[in-house]
C-alpha cells in the first residue's frame, strides 16, 4: 500500500517517538526493538570451512515487526536507516535491509540494494542534529558491519567451542568468553594476592605541635633520622617507636626549612563510557549496567514537559573525548554566566584520548544543551536520571574551566633532643591552601583509594627558625593492606587499560561474570566464586591464549582495524581459528575430567563420596556409577544444620506446612516441605526477637504480626531494623531494640513523628 511518506527505521520506540516530534506528519518513525536476525541459540551456525560464513535467522520474537516493517517499506518513498552510529547500529541497518527483503548481502556490497535506501547518523537525537543528518545521508559502512560482524562470529567460536570442552571436564553447564574469561582472571588473580598477602607491622610517630602562643595544633610526621629517610616501613616494631619517643623526651622543636609552591590542577576530560560507569559506581554506587540504561534513556529522550520528548545527552557508548566546536561555544557562555568570567577559559581545552583503540570521530558525552541545567528538569526526570544528568552536566562543564590554583607547602620541623643521643629527628607537616578554586567550583573526580600521603588542611603562617609547642607525641601502630579487590569502577579501568573490550561490551561484561556464578559481589566488591577459581585455572592452564589480556587486547586492535578498513575480518578469523581448534584438539585428548575424591564414606556403598559441582558450588556424590545418592559438603551440612536450629517453627505462609532450609543461587532460604506441590519459600531473617508492635495494634495483622528483623539498605548497605510484614507495614527504627519497652519507646516516637513520605520517583517508560 502506497503511503508516500518517508520511512525512518530506528532501535527503540522511544527514540522513534522523539524523532517523530521533530519530523512531523511526513515521516513515518518506526522502532526494530533491536536487531531483526542473529545466530540461533540451537547451534554454532558458523561455516568454518567456507570463509567463517554465518547463518542468521529471524527469531521468533522479531517475526511479528519484521513483518509489519516489512509491510511499511512497500509503500514508502524512502526507507532512512537511522540507527546508533557504533558497530552495532551499522550491523542493525544492515540486517534490516536483507530482513525486509530490500537487497542481499551481496547487493549491498556492490551498492544494488532498494534505491530508496538512505543511511544517516547523528550523535545526539535533537532537532537541529536530526536535520543536519538528513542534509547528509551516506551508504552504510560495510567496514564497521564487517567488525561487528567479527566480534560477533569470533565470540560464538569461543562460547560454542570452549563451553563444551568445560562441560566435560568440569561439570555441565560452564561457559567460556573470549572477554568474560579475562575479567574473570583478574578478579581470580587479585584474590590471590590478597590471600597470599603477609601482614606486616609497621609504626609512625606523629606530633601534634602549635605556635608557642597559640591553641590550635597541626600535625607533622617524623620524616627523618639522622638526613636518612624513614619511608613507610622505616619504624618495624613498637620497641622502636618506643625508643623514639624516649629519645625526643623533652626535645625541642623548631622550624627548620619552609617551601612554598604554586601547583595548578586541570579538570577531568569529558566523560567516555568507561568513566562514566566508573564515576557513577564511585560517587553514586551504581553498577556499570544501571548507568548504561540510565544513559540510554536520557539519550533517546526523556518528556520533559511542553517541550515533549528531547533527548538529553550525546551517544553514551563512545571512547572519544572529543566536543564539538558548538558545545564549546555553549559551555564558555554557561561557565561565564554560572561562575563569572574569571573560570572561563580564552581557547577551548582539548583532550587527548590515551586508551588503546579510541575512536576519535565520535563525541564524548554531553548534555545536547548545556544550557538545560540538571535544576531545570528535575521535576521531569527520577531519581537515577537526575544523578547521572547532573554528573555529566557537571563534567562537562568542569572540562571548559580554567584550572586551580593552590598553594601546598611543606614545614619541616627540627626536633633537638636532649637526651644524651646523636640523633637527630625531622618531622614534616604538609597542607594547602586553594588560592583560585576554578573548576572545583563545578566538580572534582572522584578517587577509587586515598593516598597515605594525602595532603590535609591548612597549616599556621610560619616562619624558619621558629620554635613550637609540643602537645603530644604519638607512636602509631600500623599494618599492611593487602590490594583492594575490584570494584565496578576499578576493574573497567583495568579492562581498559589493558585494551580488553570497548565502550559496549564493560556493562555486559560484568553482569556476565556474575550471572555466570563465576564471581560475587559483596559490598560492591568482587571476589570469585568455587567456580571461578576452577574455570579460570582450567583456562589458565590449558588455554592461556583466550585469558591473556595481551592477545584479547591485540584481536580488540584487529577489530579495530577492520573497521578502519585496514584488514579483512576473514583473515582476522583464519588467523585465530586454526591455531584454536588445533589446540582444542589436542586439549580434548589429554586433559582427564576434574575428579576431588572426599573423605566422607557414602551412606549408599561406603566408598569414599566424589567432590562435585553444580549450579549452587561443591556438592558430595556417590562415586557408583547411575547412583543419585548425594550430600551437601560438610561445611555446607553444619551451616545448614545451624539455620534448621534457627529458624524451628517457620510455617509456609501458603499452606502452613514446616519451612525447611534450601540453597539456591544466591544462598540460603526457607522452602515449603512440600515442594513441588507447595512453593512457599521466604528469607531466612536475623530476628532481635521481637514482633512488630505496629503490627500488634492493627485489626488486619495482629493475628499474624511481623518480626522485628535486620534489613540492609541499598547503596552503603546500612543496618536498620523493620517489620518482616514490609511493604503491608513500614515500622522501622535505626538502632536494634534491646528490650521490649526500648521497643515501644522506638514505635511510639514513631508514631508521632512518622517519617515523611517518600517521593514517588515515576518510573519514565523508555519503550
Amino acid at each position: 500500500m502506497k503511503n508516500g511518506k518517508h520511512l525512518i527505521l530506528v532501535e527503540s520506540p522511544t527514540k522513534s517517538r522523539t524523532i517523530q516530534k521533530f519530523l512531523g506528519s511526513g515521516y513515518i518513525v518506526e522502532a526494530s526493538y533491536g536487531h531483526v536476525r542473529d545466530l540461533p541459540k540451537s547451534k554454532i551456525s558458523i561455516d568454518t570451512e567456507h570463509n567463517f560464513r554465518p547463518v542468521y535467522i529471524i527469531p521468533p520474537k522479531a517475526k511479528e515487526i519484521v513483518a509489519k516493517l516489512k509491510n511499511l517499506a512497500e509503500g514508502a518513498s524512502s526507507i532512512i536507516l537511522a540507527t546508533d552510529e557504533d558497530r552495532e547500529g551499522e550491523a542493525i541497518s544492515w540486517h534490516l535491509v536483507q530482513a525486509l527483503g530490500l537487497g542481499d548481502e551481496a547487493e549491498i556490497a556492490k551498492g544494488k540494494e532498494d534505491k530508496r535506501i538512505k543511511r544517516i547518523v547523528f550523535h545526539e537525537i535533537t532537532k537541529s542534529a536530526i536535520d543536519e543528518a538528513m542534509k547528509n545521508p551516506r551508504d552504510i559502512d560495510l567496514n564497521l558491519v564487517d567488525a561487528q560482524q567479527a566480534r560477533r562470529v569470533l565470540d560464538r567460536l569461543v562460547g560454542y567451542e570452549l563451553s563444551p570442552f568445560l562441560w566435560r571436564k568440569i561439570r555441565y553447564g560452564l561457559s567460556a568468553g573470549r572477554v568474560q574469561s579475562v575479567a574473570v582472571r583478574l578478579v581470580v588473580e587479585r584474590e590471590r594476592e590478597i590471600q597470599k598477602f603477609k601482614v606486616d607491622e609497621y609504626w609512625s610517630i606523629e606530633a601534634n605541635l602549635s605556635r608557642i602562643n597559640e591553641a590550635k595544633t597541626f600535625v607533622a610526621k617524623l620524616n627523618a633520622i639522622d638526613g636518612k629517610a624513614i619511608g613507610k616501613m622505616g619504624i618495624p616494631a613498637e620497641a622502636d617507636a618506643k625508643k623514639i619517643v624516649a629519645d625526643l623526651k623533652g626535645a625541642e622543636y623548631e622550624v627548620s626549612e619552609i617551601t612554598k609552591k604554586e601547583v595548578k590542577r586541570t579538570p577531568a576530560p569529558p566523560f567516555i563510557t568507561s568513566t562514566l560507569q566508573q564515576e557513577a559506581a564511585r560517587k553514586l554506587g551504581m553498577s556499570a549496567k544501571q548507568t548504561m540504561v540510565i544513559a540510554q534513556q536520557l539519550y533517546e529522550g526523556i518528556n520533559i514537559g511542553s517541550e515533549g520528548h528531547q533527548g538529553l545527552i550525546t551517544y553514551m557508548r563512545t571512547d572519544s573525548l572529543n566536543l564539538a566546536q558548538s558545545a564549546l561555544a555553549s559551555i564558555k557562555n554557561v561557565v561565564a554566566q554560572e561562575f563569572g568570567q574569571d573560570y572561563t577559559l580564552d581557547a577551548p581545552r582539548y583532550y587527548t584520548n590515551k586508551s588503546k583503540g579510541a575512536q576519535e570521530a565520535h563525541e564524548a558525552i554531553r548534555p545536547t544543551d548545556v544550557l538545560r541545567k540538571p535544576s531545570d528538569i528535575k521535576e521531569y526526570l527520577d531519581k537515577g536520571q537526575y544523578k547521572i544528568y547532573d554528573l555529566i552536566w557537571k563534567r562537562t562543564i568542569a572540562c571548559q574551566m580554567a584550572q586551580a590554583v593552590l598553594e601546598q607547602t611543606a614545614v619541616d620541623v627540627q626536633a633537638d633532643s636532649k637526651q644524651q643521643t646523636a640523633n637527630r629527628y625531622l618531622f614534616r607537616a604538609n597542607g594547602q591552601v586553594i588560592k583560585f578554586d576554578g573548576f572545583i567550583r563545578a566538580y572534582t573526580e572522584g578517587e577509587d583509594e586515598k593516598a597515605e600521603d594525602e595532603i590535609e588542611g591548612v597549616l599556621p603562617e610560619l616562619s624558619a627558625d621558629e620554635k613550637l609547642k609540643l602537645h603530644e607525641l604519638n607512636p602509631l601502630q600500623h599494618f599492611t593492606e593487602p590490594p583492594p579487590r575490584f570494584t565496578d569502577a576499578t576493574l573497567i579501568k583495568t579492562l581498559e587499560a589493558a585494551g580488553v573490550g570497548r565502550p559496549s561490551t564493560y556493562a555486559p561484561t560484568l553482569s556476565t561474570i556474575q550471572d555466570r556464578g563465576y564471581v560475587n559481589k559483596i559490598d560492591k566488591k568482587y571476589s570469585p566464586t568455587e567456580e571461578g577459581f576452577l574455570v579460570n585455572d582450567m583456562l589458565v592452564e590449558n588455554f592461556p591464549e583466550i585469558v591473556d589480556l595481551n592477545f584479547t587486547s591485540h584481536i580488540e586492535e584487529e577489530f579495530d582495524d577492520i573497521a578502519e578498513g585496514k584488514i579483512k575480518w576473514v583473515e582476522v578469523m583464519k588467523e585465530f581459528y586454526g591455531p584454536f581448534k588445533k589446540h582444542l584438539i589436542e586439549k580434548e585428548e589429554t586433559v582427564q575430567k576434574t575428579i576431588e575424591v572426599s573423605t566422607t564414606p557414602c551412606p549408599h556403598c561406603g566408598k569414599m563420596m566424589l567432590i562435585k559441582y553444580g549450579r549452587m558450588g561443591k556438592f558430595l556424590a556417590c562415586p557408583e556409577e547411575g547412583s543419585k545418592v548425594t550430600q551437601p559438603m560438610p561445611e555446607e551440612a553444619a551451616k545448614i544444620k545451624e539455620l534448621q536450629e534457627k529458624t524451628k517453627g517457620e510455617l509456609c505462609p501458603i499452606c502452613g506446612k514446616p519451612m525447611e532450609v534450601k540453597r539456591g543461587r544466591f544462598g540460603f532460604f526457607l522452602g515449603c516441605v512440600d515442594y513441588p506441590k507447595c512453593k512457599g519459600i521466604s528469607k531466612i531473617w536475623n530476628k532481635t526477637g521481637f514482633k512488630c508492635p505496629s503490627c500488634l495494634e492493627s485489626a488486619d495483622r495482629k493475628d499474624k504480626p511481623g518480626d522485628i528483623v535486620e534489613k540492609k539498605s541499598r547503596g552503603r548497605g546500612k543496618a536498620f531494623f523493620a517489620c518482616t510484614r514490609f511493604p503491608d507495614c513500614t515500622f522501622v527504627m535505626n538502632v536494634k531494640p534491646e528490650s521490649q519497652q526500648h521497643l515501644d519507646e522506638a514505635y511510639k516516637n514513631w508514631k508521632e513523628n512518622p517519617p515523611k513520605p517518600k517521593k514517588i520517583w515515576k518510573k519514565k517508560k523508555t519503550e
